[in-house]
């Protein structure tokens, strides 16, 4: 051991105390402890020893205590030293400033107090400091002059908790970057940080600074590249003088309240890339009714977005804006009161991704020349008084729309057929127009397609039954029209509608049984129709269920049982019966009763008959996989569509108590998991990513991707998400039973046998929808019990899609160098990287297992001769009593025999999906079939575990 020069054990679930002995190493250079569960103090002459220590990084651990101080100047060529996300109290050594070659201090998500010691100021090579999130106190830290020679970037993120930003800062000559980002300072900005020559990187977004910008900004800053202002209650006009900073290349003054017209000198920054106005009250010139600085910005030749949402600019757009760079990506100025109409040669913008002119005052007819615009991903033209009489086949050439909003103009035509071809629309909202015709059979076909608005229309015919092609809708209103016809049985197919509208229509008939399948559904309006008969008491089912309204009717019969629902949800009907509070009479209970039991009986049956013969057929057929490749997988930057809902930085902080040990959920391989709870009263489960572990932004980025598009009621539903460039967290749903693992392995947890069976049929069908259902297969490369969540009913959903890898429309199999737990790796994945469905076959196979066995792959009884597979495969068909969790088996149970029956027909299942070779594998849907068939042959108090 004399000789060892690196530790590196990163993301080893290593817990305890830190051996004393590694801090008596002297060849030491490297110690890597992050993201583990180490806990204890560490040493206070740990450098003692250590006079050729280079790199420490303790990162994410349970480490608390002082920080050491004792010998620290020892460590003298200690260029990194990390030990955020800890629990260390006390204040900040100044013996830190005796580090000479110091470069990247993290201290970062502690519990540090007082002030920040001016000694750090001697440590003049650092080039990254980093105290978010801590308890530091005072508004000036240390003394600016004493660190005038500091450069680099200068990470002060809530160090200033209050207070203004101290005028000596204009002393640090060399300092290069400043990110004072997300603090609370007040005041204006003092003139002296206008002065830093060397200054590349501004940042002081989302304070509450005030003021106005010098009329001299921009001639001391030369180097200036990247300045972000934004989210703070500056004022007065922008300066002409900024565009003497002449190398700026981002601009970033959102929401502000700057004034006065854009100056035209920004079109003086010829390597300007992103121009960022929005919400602010900034105009346009009042001697021309063009808005004549877009026509300025045609000499910035890298202009890739403008953003101009939200100023009242009242202005016509300039046909100059076809000179605007070739290289724009995002043109977005919703609510600006821009006038005149859209230009013809918006089709130069071959690179735009983004593009988002709604709620203003455009005139005349969408350009036919849009459909140039090859790679435009969202669209929204919305709340404008664009008009046409002929259906827009132009824009079925944008083959890689995701977003399609014409909502509330005034077209009057109908709906082109070759809207069917959009195959990678996710939202499409064509309301409140004058559309009329039956919608085209091909609108149906849009498979992956999840919110579809074509209310308030003049649209007729009858709803057609490819409706219910759209396997992957969660919203769908089709509301004031006049379809005419039934409610297609089918409905029940769309597993995944949670708001269906279809009121003001004159739709007749029955509501459909099958709208009780339908289990995620939480708004169901049919009001203003024909439709008779009696209300279905499958909707007692639809536990989700939070808003109905079928008023205004011909329905008649008992009312079920709904908690959602008032009076006025089935107001003006022809003759209903139920609870008082519904204000309609009651039913006769004997007949009520009587037929109840009967209609419960009837479903029992046909259900049961359903899924037998499902199960049946599903043997002979595949499921053909969809053309069209996402979006997603394709490389396009969908990182431009915004998540549903946005949830700020600080209302995580809070919703956590600030990231409170308390709160911690667990942790994984890139990062931490925590419950909140949000202002409105929702408990979240906030993935937490430790960016300072590698892979940790791709594994972010890629679960947004993922969990944007994938929609799957065993799927975990992604919030919201919190992105800066220092933070990266996902808000998911809060799963309150936790774990599979923890109902697994605590001894105050225990799933029964029926219960594991139920679970592992949840994964199988989150596993067919993801390679079979979904338009391009997604492998989750990562199955095992912690990543499969239950909630408040025991209902499984699967979770952290940060390994999750793509296939192509002509690819089965990829290659990747990441790779998952072991013990649930297939061997071609874990040798060779080779990644298919067939692996998420076999992590699938090593979880029954694991499941019904209560052993870990990694357990230490198995050696280099013995597995979890050859274990059980060893055990059967006489021995697997043995192997089996005894909390499920006991011989003196009365159906011991049937239940060790049950338990070796779904082993037989794990073997298959554990064979050798990928190509012997079971599918998931024979995988599914099967557990069904099990589950239904065992369904009895013999399997139920009580």
């Amino acid at each position: 051991m004399s000789n060892l020069q690196y530790i590196a054990l990163y993301n080893n679930h290593l817990a305890g105390h830190i051996p004393t002995g590694i801090f008596n190493i002297s060849s030491l250079q490297s110690i890597a402890l992050a993201n583990n569960s180490l806990s204890g103090v560490l040493p206070s002459d740990m450098c003692y020893h250590l006079p050729g220590l280079s790199f420490l990084d303790l990162s994410w651990n349970k480490l608390y205590g002082q920080l050491p101080s004792s010998n620290l100047a020892q460590c003298s060529e200690l260029r990194v030293l990390s030990l955020s996300f800890n629990e260390f109290g006390g204040s900040i050594p100044k013996e830190i400033g005796a580090l000479k070659k110091l470069e990247q201090l993290y201290l970062g998500n502690n519990h540090l107090e007082g002030q920040i010691p001016k000694e750090i100021g001697n440590s003049t090579m650092i080039k990254i400091q980093n105290f978010e999130l801590n308890n530091l106190t005072g508004t000036t830290i240390f003394s600016m002059a004493e660190i005038r020679d500091l450069y680099g970037l200068i990470y002060m993120l809530n160090i200033i908790l209050a207070g203004i930003i101290p005028r000596e800062i204009g002393n640090w000559h060399f300092l290069q970057q400043l990110a004072l980002d997300f603090n609370s300072l007040t005041g204006s900005i003092p003139v002296e940080i206008f002065n830093l020559s060397m200054l590349s990187f501004m940042s002081l977004t989302q304070n509450q600074l005030s003021g106005n910008l010098p009329s001299t900004f921009g001639y001391r800053l030369p180097n200036l590249e990247y300045l972000e202002l934004g989210m703070n209650h500056l004022s007065g006009a922008l300066p002409s003088s900024i565009s003497n900073s002449s190398n700026l290349r981002l601009i970033e003054f959102s929401g502000n309240k700057f004034t006065g017209p854009i100056p035209t000198s920004l079109g003086d920054l010829t390597f300007l890339e992103r121009l960022n106005l929005r919400g602010n009250k900034l105009t346009g010139d009042s001697t021309s009714p063009e808005l004549s600085f877009i026509t300025s910005l045609t000499k910035c030749q890298y202009l890739a977005a403008l953003v101009l949402d939200g100023n009242p600019l009242n202005g016509i757009i300039p046909d100059s804006l076809s000179n605007l760079s070739t290289s724009l990506e995002q043109l977005i100025a919703p609510n600006c009161k821009i006038k005149g109409s859209i230009p013809d040669e918006i089709g130069n913008f071959r690179s735009l991704i983004l593009l988002d002119l709604s709620n203003n005052d455009l005139t005349g007819s969408l350009p036919a020349t849009m459909k140039d615009l090859q790679k435009l991903q969202y669209m929204d033209l919305s709340m404008t008084k664009l008009i046409s009489r002929v259906p827009l086949h132009f824009l079925c050439a944008l083959h890689n729309l995701d977003t399609m909003n014409l909502g509330q103009n005034q077209f009057m035509a109908s709906i082109p057929k070759c809207f069917g071809n959009l195959t990678s629309l996710r939202h499409l909202d064509l309301s409140r127009n004058r559309l009329y015709s039956a919608p085209p059979e091909e609108i149906w076909n849009l498979k992956d397609l999840l919110e579809l608005d074509l209310s308030s229309n003049l649209l007729s015919g009858s709803l057609s039954y490819a409706i219910t092609n759209m396997k992957m809708a969660n919203w769908v209103d089709l509301s004031t029209n006049q379809f005419s016809g039934g409610i297609p049985n089918s409905i029940g197919d769309m597993q995944n509608l949670q708001n269906l509208s279809l009121a003001h229509n004159r739709l007749q008939g029955s509501i459909p049984e099958s709208i009780g399948k339908v289990l995620n559904l939480e708004s169901l309006d049919l009001s203003h129709n024909f439709l008779s008969g009696s209300i279905p008491m499958s909707m007692e089912n639809l536990r989700y269920l939070k808003y109905v309204n079928l008023s205004f009717n011909n329905l008649s019969g008992e009312i079920p049982s709904l908690n959602c629902c008032t009076a006025e949800s089935f107001a003006s009907n022809q003759a209903l019966c139920g609870a008082q509070r519904f204000h309609v009479p009651p039913c006769p209970n004997n007949s009520a009763h009587k037929l109840r039991t009967k209609k419960l009986h009837r479903t029992i049956f046909i259900l049961l008959g359903v899924i037998i013969a499902v199960g049946a057929l599903s043997f002979g057929f595949v499921y053909l996989r969809y053309r069209k490749k996402d979006t997603f997988s394709s490389g396009a930057n969908l990182s431009l569509v915004a998540m549903p809902e946005r949830i700020s930085y600080f209302e995580l902080l809070q919703a956590t108590n600030g990231y409170n040990e308390s709160n911690l959920l667990g942790g994984g391989s890139f990062g931490s998991v925590y419950r909140g709870t949000l202002d409105d009263g929702r408990a979240v489960a906030v993935k937490v990513f430790n960016l300072q572990v590698d892979g940790a932004f791709k594994s972010f980025d890629v679960e947004c991707e993922v969990l944007r598009n994938l929609r799957h009621r065993n799927l975990t539903k992604v919030i919201s998400s919190c992105s800066t460039p220092e933070f990266k967290a996902l808000v998911l749903e809060f799963m309150p039973n936790g774990s599979l693992e923890k109902w697994l392995y605590s001894h105050n947890y225990f799933p029964n046998l029926m219960q594991r069976l139920d679970i592992l049929i949840d994964v199988a069908c989150a596993l067919q929808y993801l390679h079979c259902e979904y338009s391009t297969p997604v492998i989750h490369c990562d199955l095992k019990p912690s990543n499969v969540l239950l909630d408040q009913d025991m209902v499984a959903h699967l979770s952290d899609f940060g390994l999750t890898k793509l296939l192509g429309e002509e690819n089965s199999i990829t290659y990747t160098e990441t790779l998952a737990t072991l013990g649930y790796l297939a061997p071609e994945y874990g040798l060779e990287g080779l990644v298919s469905a067939k692996c998420d076959i076999y992590g699938f196979g090593i979880m029954m297992m694991e499941v019904f066995t209560r052993t870990n792959p990694n357990s230490e009884m198995f050696g280099e001769k013995l597995s979890l597979k050859s274990w059980v495969a060893n055990s059967m068909p006489d021995g697997l009593a043995n192997v089996i969790d005894a909390n499920l088996l006991k011989e003196r149970d009365e159906y011991f025999v049937e239940k060790l029956s049950c338990i070796a027909s779904i082993m037989k299942v794990a073997l298959g999906c554990t064979m050798e070779s990928p190509r012997e594998r079971s599918s998931i849907q024979d995988i599914l079939v099967e557990l069904k068939k099990i589950k239904l042959q065992y369904m009895s108090p013999l399997c139920s575990g009580t």
